[in-house]
């Protein structure tokens, strides 16, 4: 019979390397496999499923696959399908999907209701959130203080967090834990069970646990279970997956421990260096072969992810061509970062394969207004209409509105306790009951609301403001708002009281700002959001090969292009200071600027202003002397530290001898056998774990003895 790996070359063009191979052929028992980025697991992963039912023999009903969205399920779907098109199709699915399954059986025998995705009853989610938060907090939630809330929920339910911790944990703001409580009571106690998309993987797995039947019936529904991208499983999802294999031991996990970067959505790096405590019997193979990018580009990657130390030990290597050096630009301000960006772009003949990556949603708001006004074409691969309707954006406007129409009391009443004028609940609540009067509201208000002497004092002096401003430029405005009206005081206020990050409400106004800039009129600038707000709806719905790609780290992971441009590289924005309050935090946000660099294929630039970040120096002491920063650098350049090789007269001298079966003692790791090996590297299994080593590192350093016998 023609071998599997023959015939597929002959009939796809796939031809896998040696590690895929053994990661395609090794399909009993539990395997983690570690795979780079650029590595092939998503052709390996199709491929050992294809090897599995023409190989083995498995039906493919027998096998099944779980990934982490429901974009990965459908990718490899359709591969699977293009690869082994006379092939039954294998249940590729996402984990809530799966936990839905379950959970529909458990609960078969009782009423429920779903109160997450589409609203049921009037019931859902978000909106019972929003009812508890005002009632908390005497306050309505803001659109960032709802995500805070739903993601600090689902964080305790996939941490399987229990109840009498609650009260300990870290809060996302003052009163979390009180509304979880409250949340959970009025699912529990209302007349028919509601759920929500948390709720299916605790059932689940509750499922699992308690049911005995339905364990059995799922134990034995498939002999085979794969889990794509684990890296970003949670502790329930892993749980759920343990059971299942819990009777056969069948299990491939495929993760990269260096592109764990949703931990905020408790997602479990960590698993995976304790994946031996799970699973005893557990054999661990590393795909570090990258086909995306260029030599300068991994080897760079390479030795930036090692500052990290929890993760397994990989060397991401390639074959490919080293490629132009790595840019690191650094500006001296946000706007010149812009400016030359811009700059840059108006330079390339095509943009179909290029990408700017940031951290933060916010930073594209500007430039996607600056690509729109140079013609540009654009797709946004997370576009996020939320700053157009934030609670700050919507303050501005009806400071605007009001200035051109100060009867407009009712107007006013939504901005009152946005200024200086220290209104009391009691003068508000009366205020938002006032009718708009045919004279100016600031003259109304006082005949009708009684007031200290101070606030009218200060609500004479706003009255000169915003008829000042009836004639300012929006720019103007908005800096008279902040500093002439209170706004910014409100805003730190604010931020304390409720646990908001103010860098972040600052920068909003720092972009607003900034559309205003060019623009003479509030009107005009009125105009300009409606404009944005339409173009940012159409960059997502509309993708074209030609279009440049706007996006977040977190949204490009799993993407590739010819040339990345990285920008934001700045100390407060990546690493955050929260980032760099524990060592944890600060690994993952240099797993996140790892998860940028890799997404380039042959040019990568690195664009920072002011200060910089660490990161910066850190790639920068890599890439030295190719590409100096254009700024003075925040720390020296390490001076290399030379090494003393210890003397040792039965070192392997040559690479002949570490053939493939060899039995060797290395000087830290012990006795292990040579398992694999080619011109650069070999592998060595020992007792506890497999290492991948340097061969001329090995020999440089005397490192190897060989074991006869």
């Amino acid at each position: 019979m023609t071998d599997f790996f023959e015939r597929k070359k002959q009939q796809l063009g796939v031809e896998l390397n040696k590690i895929q191979r053994k990661a395609v052929e090794r399909t009993e028992g539990p395997l983690l496999l570690l795979a780079c980025p650029g590595s092939g697991k998503t052709t390996t992963m199709i491929m050992r499923t294809g090897y599995l039912i023409e190989e083995k023999n498995i039906a493919p009903h027998r096998i099944k696959a779980i990934t982490f969205s429901k974009a990965s399920a459908d990718d490899m779907r359709e591969r699977f399908k293009r690869f082994f098109p006379e092939l039954a199709p294998v249940d590729f699915s996402t984990i809530h999907s799966l936990a839905f399954r379950i959970t529909r059986e458990y609960l078969a025998g009782s009423s429920y209701l779903m109160i997450e995705g589409n609203e049921t009853n009037g019931l859902h989610k978000k909106r019972l959130l929003k009812e508890m938060y005002q009632t908390e907090n005497d306050e309505p939630a803001t659109e960032d203080q709802l995500e805070e809330l739903m993601s600090f929920i689902s964080f305790v339910k996939n941490k399987m967090l229990p109840r009498e911790r609650w009260s300990a944990l870290k809060e996302p703001f003052t009163g979390a834990v009180e509304i979880l409580k409250t949340y959970e009571a009025f699912k529990e106690n209302h007349d028919t069970r509601l759920v929500d998309f948390d709720d299916m993987l605790t059932l689940a797995n509750e499922a699992l646990e308690k049911d005995a039947a339905i364990l059995s019936k799922y134990q034995k529904k498939w002999d085979y279970v794969m889990t794509d991208e684990s890296q970003d499983t949670s502790l329930v999802q892993h749980s759920i997956v343990e059971k299942l294999v819990e009777r056969h031991q069948n299990l491939c996990v495929v993760a990269d421990d260096d592109q764990s970067i949703y931990t905020w959505r408790a997602a479990e790096p960590t698993y995976l260096l304790k994946f031996k405590d799970v699973y005893p019997n557990a054999y661990i193979m590393k795909m570090e072969r990258n086909y995306r990018s260029s030599g300068t580009i991994v080897n760079a990657s390479n030795l930036f992810i090692k500052a990290n130390k929890k993760r397994h030990d990989k060397n991401m290597f390639t074959k490919q061509e080293e490629g132009p050096p790595i840019i690191l630009k650094r500006l001296s301000s946000e706007e010149d970062q812009l400016k030359y960006l811009m700059k840059q772009l108006t330079q390339l003949d095509h943009f179909g394969d290029v990408a700017i990556l940031y951290r933060n949603n916010s930073s594209s708001t500007l430039l996607m207004s600056e690509l729109d006004r140079l013609g540009i074409p654009f797709y946004m691969k997370d576009a996020d209409n939320r700053f157009f309707s934030h609670w700050i954006v919507e303050d501005m406007l009806n400071f605007m509105r009001f200035s051109l129409k100060p009867e407009r009391v009712d107007i006013y009443s939504k901005i009152a306790s946005k200024t200086n004028a220290y209104w009391s609940g009691s003068q508000l609540r009366f205020l938002s009951r006032m009718k708009p009067a045919s004279t100016h509201a600031l003259d109304e208000i006082p005949r009708n609301v009684t007031m200290k002497d101070y606030q009218l004092k200060i609500i004479a002096e706003q009255k000169k403001w915003f008829e000042a401003m009836r004639t300012m430029k929006p720019l103007k405005v908005i800096r008279t708002i902040r500093a002439e009206l209170g706004y910014d005081q409100m805003l730190a206020s604010r931020a304390e009281k409720f646990g908001m990050r103010l860098k972040y409400l600052s920068q909003i106004l720092v972009t607003l700002e900034q559309i205003a800039e060019p623009l003479s009129s509030m009107m005009e600038f009125a105009k300009r959001l409606k404009e944005l707000e339409a173009v940012t709806q159409q960059a997502k719905a509309e993708k074209t090969d030609e279009m440049l790609t706007l996006s977040t780290f977190h949204s490009a992971k799993g993407l590739e292009f010819e040339r990345v441009y990285m920008l934001d590289l700045v100390e407060g924005i990546i690493p955050t200071e929260e980032d760099a309050e524990k060592p944890d935090t600060l690994e993952e946000a240099r797993r996140l600027f790892y998860v940028g660099m890799t997404r380039a294929k042959k040019q990568l630039e690195l664009i920072s202003y002011g200060s910089g970040s660490r990161f910066i120096d850190e790639v920068n002491d890599i890439v030295l002397p190719e590409k100096a920063l254009s700024a003075p650098k925040r720390k020296a350049v390490a001076t290399p530290v030379k090494v003393k090789v210890p003397d040792n007269p039965n070192a392997v001298g040559d690479q002949e001898s570490l053939v493939e079966g060899a039995t060797v003692r290395h000087r830290v790791f012990g006795i292990g056998e040579i398992v694999e090996r080619d011109h650069e590297r070999i592998s060595i299994q020992f007792a506890k774990e497999r290492k991948d080593l340097m061969i001329d590192i090995c020999l440089s350093y005397k490192l190897l003895e060989l074991i006869n016998g």
